[in-house]
């Protein structure tokens, strides 16, 4: 029998620091605040995927220090962060 293989994506999503609300552990980014790949403001994240990469200045974050949901992006402390720094949000969607 044949080996099929999964069907394995990524989306990602481009905004800044500065899009964020809140302070300390209640500081969250709304998905609306992110441009997609195409450069098209996006309307919410991918409800299903294997796993999520967050990118914070272009470095890689470790996997303990964020939350998602469909509609925004929990990263505590990151209003300590320049306004200006970017963040990037990657989904792998199988």
């Amino acid at each position: 029998m044949a080996i099929i293989k999964p069907f394995i994506t990524s989306v990602r999503f481009v905004s800044t620091i500065g899009a964020g609300t809140g302070t300390g552990a209640t500081f969250v980014i709304a998905a609306t605040a992110f441009t997609n790949d195409a450069g098209a403001a996006a309307t919410a994240f991918p409800s299903t995927f294997a796993y999520y990469n967050l990118y914070v200045n272009g470095v890689l974050q470790q996997g303990n220090t964020s939350s998602v949901t469909t509609t925004a992006i929990t990263i505590p402390d990151g209003d300590a962060e320049n306004g200006g720094t970017p963040v990037t949000v990657e989904f792998v969607v199988n």
